[in-house]
């Protein structure tokens, strides 16, 4: 499964240096959300739902490095 992935670097304007990934899109969009309204104030709406969705990526660095449990 490919994480994706967010990073605000990518946001025009910002200076945050925050990346944000997820295993799923569901799960990133929530919280690239939840970081967006709380860190820069934006208001959750769905046009901002759909333009940071839209900036989603597919992470294509190493694979899930975690140690089995």
């Amino acid at each position: 499964m490919s994480r994706k992935y967010i990073d605000c670097r990518d946001y025009p304007g910002s200076t945050c240096s925050v990346k944000i990934s997820a295993d799923t899109e569901a799960e990133l969009l929530e919280a690239t959300i939840e970081h967006a309204v709380k860190a820069h104030g934006h208001q959750d709406t769905p046009e901002l739902r759909a333009q940071l969705a839209a900036m989603f990526k597919d992470d294509t660095g190493n694979a899930d490095t975690r140690l089995a449990a």
